[in-house]
């Protein structure tokens, strides 16, 4: 069973706060809750989120997590990611770069396909651990379903404040295509003083796709709020997640929806903390694969104001299966040919002004 350390968060870091976003308040569209959802999206696109219906599963899913990171090492390749960009599966410490450098990373994680936890015990892309599977239906599924419905009823709640049609970021989420929506469970082991600096700096990002729905026990996010060139920490509240908006809300909404940049998997928890491993566990929401990946200003008058304000016109040329794969394929150290392949695992976070 996992066990979790009561070393408190130390109160000599800088920390950033975030607004509190109460679910329940959310479901029931109250105007005072919706108006702090709309500040935390727009602003730093980060908030805490209560009374979500996670909490009593979130430590159930950490113990998956463990019984997984505690096999042998060859045992755990066996279900490795591999380097075609596919992300679901295992992935080894190491196996990723963290900059255009090549560092390697200091993290292990397992992810798990919202496909194929929905299809089991049918796989729709690639097979799980026993040690998965035998949770699969008390444990695994079960928290998919209530991080869906949190993210649907988060995803809806933005929709109404584009000024969309109803159920148009919906479409976009739907549960049965393909996508690569997936729950993360990611151990941090405790790194030796100073070594990983150069790689926690290096190691910015966006998230991927629309929206993440984050659990941990121990500090370790950071984010770089805009105008400020100081990490700060966003400091653990009990049985509080933390969400934030990623690439796509960004682009779907032109810009309203804020993808900040933040790290977290290459950064050890602050003070005492430090000392002991951290655990993590994400649901990312991403659009459906087939989901081109464009402002929706012909569907609502507010983002097409935004657009017209704005020098970028958030028009990509990838869907967001494509999107996904290549930021994935470009990360794997295997795949590595230079510099090039490290900027071409970037997502609306890259500035080659800044090279």
């Amino acid at each position: 069973m996992a066990s979790y350390p009561n070393i408190p968060f130390p109160d000599d870091v800088p920390t950033h706060p975030l607004f509190i976003v109460d679910f329940k308040l959310i479901e029931a569209k109250d105007p005072f809750e919706l108006d702090k959802l709309r500040q935390a999206s727009t602003n730093l696109g980060f908030w805490y989120l209560k009374n979500h219906g996670a909490e009593e599963l979130v430590d159930k899913m950490f113990n998956i997590g463990e019984d997984m990171m505690d096999l042998p090492l060859d045992e755990k390749m066996k279900w490795e990611q591999g380097d075609s960009g596919r992300s679901f599966g295992y992935k080894c410490i190491g196996g990723n770069a963290v900059d255009e450098e090549g560092t390697p990373d200091a993290v292990e994680f397992l992810n798990l396909s919202k496909d194929d936890i929905l299809s089991y015990p049918t796989p729709t892309h690639r097979t799980y651990p026993s040690l998965v599977n035998e949770r699969m239906t008390s444990i695994v599924q079960p928290f998919l379903e209530i991080s869906l419905h949190v993210t649907n009823v988060l995803i809806g709640a933005l929709n109404d404040m584009l000024g969309l049609p109803a159920g148009t970021l919906a479409a976009l989420h739907s549960k049965e295509p393909p996508s690569g929506s997936e729950i993360r469970i990611i151990k941090k082991s405790p790194q030796p003083g100073g070594t990983e600096e150069k790689a926690a700096a290096l190691a910015a990002h966006t998230d991927f796709g629309s929206l993440s729905f984050l659990h941990n026990r121990m500090g370790g996010l950071q984010v770089l709020v805009p105008g400020n060139d100081v990490w700060q920490y966003i400091k653990p509240i009990p049985n509080h997640a933390v969400c934030n908006i990623g690439d796509a809300l960004k682009i779907f909404s032109a810009g309203i929806l804020r993808s900040n940049i933040h790290r977290v998997m290459h950064v050890s928890p602050p003070g005492e903390q430090r000392n002991y491993n951290r655990w993590s566990l994400v649901y990312f929401s991403r659009p459906s694969n087939q989901v081109l990946l464009r402002n929706l200003a012909d569907k609502s008058s507010i983002i097409a104001e935004a657009l017209k304000e704005s020098e970028d016109k958030f028009v990509t040329d990838s869907n967001a299966g494509d999107w996904f794969a290549r930021r994935i394929k470009n990360q794997r150290l295997k795949n590595r040919t230079g510099p090039e392949t490290w900027r071409a695992s970037r997502g609306t976070e890259f500035n080659p002004n800044l090279l």
